[in-house]
């Protein structure tokens, strides 16, 4: 490991381009390695990947031309279990970029104390341009593809950007063809009807509901006096924030790709359908607060900011303009490694995504678990069990807080880099 990243990246650098997902991820690596008593072979070995497999797909489309679109599965690390991560669909889709969110797969299980690695995966397509059958053709063929690199106790794909439930269950059905048995543990994310676990598309979001409810404890704000901003409106914004305004906060802006909306006095979410649902529902909304854009939405005065749409939107060049007060990340990687340096400077709280989406791989856990014993857990016992999981990482990553001169996202590190260090050096290098 370079050891000198940690100083290129804290040494407030030009911004010119968006960091890649992987760039970010050996920052962070680097950086947390400074504050753990680490074997500096296995911090070497935690920077790179454990395989990347690159597949040619031919898709056959509709018309009857044939396409062939590049598809990725990036293996992180296995030490503690079998990969786990999604798989995305998106035309912006990259090696890199899967390497980069494998390894923050890797420490998101390590948080979360899940008996799994990290893994990610994605196909160079753009899905609003696929027919569905085009899109169950595209899932087979690409499943038969990595076959040989997935299952069970291998790799577990879930859903991600672009995929959902049923893009779970053509990828389950494909492998299971093949293996000549039905094997639901091959995925998680799949509809109930054939194993899925049920709140497992909530999960993301609720458990960034748990974690803002917490935060807010711990800097004293009652959440019945708290304004939230959330940018996004998908499966994790959506749910977050109709779960945060049932227990009482204030979601004053929400929005979509074309834009937001923002009302001072509080926006019924209920009301508005989710991306998922009705996509760009927020800004079709009629008689809802003040259109405004996703940049202004950013720079709101608010308690808490929930960025929680895509990657790179809190960047050096926006981030002296952010007025929240306390900011907890929903999407992947929303934060780039200058704006944290900012954030933390002007003393703004950042919980990072590590923890705070981290719903949605333990739900899937949970789901591979009812797999394992074929036994389906009820939707109370879900959310009771990822309350509790939460509940717990939350104490441990305070712990390292409380403990230490840490940043919430150099605690979080901290906490996942000991659990797998600890893996590492039990287990050896083979031979």
């Amino acid at each position: 490991m370079s050891a000198n990243l940690a100083e290129e990246a804290s040494d407030g650098s030009e911004e010119s381009e968006p960091e890649t997902a992987l760039e970010t991820a050996k920052r962070q690596l680097a950086r947390a390695s400074a504050h753990v008593d680490i074997d500096p072979n296995v911090a070497e070995r935690l920077e790179h990947p454990m395989k990347v497999h690159e597949v040619s797909v031919p898709l056959r489309r509709d018309d009857g031309s044939v396409e062939v679109i590049t598809g990725y599965r990036a293996q992180h690390d296995s030490v503690r279990g079998p990969y786990k991560g999604g798989l995305r669909y998106h035309p912006e889709v990259g090696r890199d970029e899967c390497v980069g969110l494998a390894m923050w797969m890797t420490w998101k299980c390590a948080v979360m104390n899940l008996p799994f690695g990290g893994a990610k995966g994605g196909i160079v397509v753009d899905p609003k341009k696929l027919s569905t059958a085009e899109k169950e053709r595209l899932t087979r063929r690409f499943t038969q593809e990595i076959r040989s690199a997935i299952g069970p106790t291998k790799d577990i794909p879930a859903p991600d950007m672009g995929t959902d439930p049923q893009t779970m269950a053509w990828l389950m059905d494909a492998y299971s063809m093949q293996e000549d048995e039905t094997i639901p543990g091959v995925v998680t994310g799949k509809p109930p009807a054939i194993g899925g676990s049920y709140g497992r598309e909530e999960a993301p979001g609720r458990s960034v509901a748990i974690v803002t409810r917490e935060v807010c404890d711990y800097y004293d704000r009652p959440l019945d006096e708290t304004t939230v901003a959330v940018q996004g409106f998908g499966s994790v914004g959506a749910n977050a924030a109709r779960l945060l305004h049932e227990w009482g906060a204030k979601i004053v802006a929400v929005s979509d790709v074309n834009g937001a909306r923002y009302d001072a006095a509080g926006i019924d979410v209920e009301k508005i359908p989710s991306h998922d649902t009705e996509p760009e529902a927020v800004t079709a909304a009629t008689g809802v607060g003040t259109k405004i854009s996703n940049e202004e939405l950013l720079e709101l005065d608010v308690d808490v900011l929930i960025p929680a749409a895509v990657g790179n939107v809190l960047t050096e060049e926006n981030a002296a303009d952010v007025r929240a007060d306390l900011i907890v990340e929903g999407a992947n990687g929303p934060t780039t490694f200058a704006a944290d340096a900012i954030f933390q400077e002007r003393d703004i709280p950042v919980i990072p995504d590590i923890l705070a989406n981290a719903g949605g791989v333990t739900v899937s856990y949970y789901e591979w678990l009812q797999g394992v014993n074929r036994r389906q857990w009820s939707l109370e016992r879900v959310h009771e069990e990822l309350d509790e999981d939460m509940i717990a990482a939350w104490e441990s990553v305070k712990a390292e807080v409380n403990g230490g001169d840490l940043s919430w996202r150099d605690a979080a590190y901290v906490v996942a880099l000991k659990r797998v260090a600890e893996a590492h050096e039990a287990r050896g290098i083979w031979p």
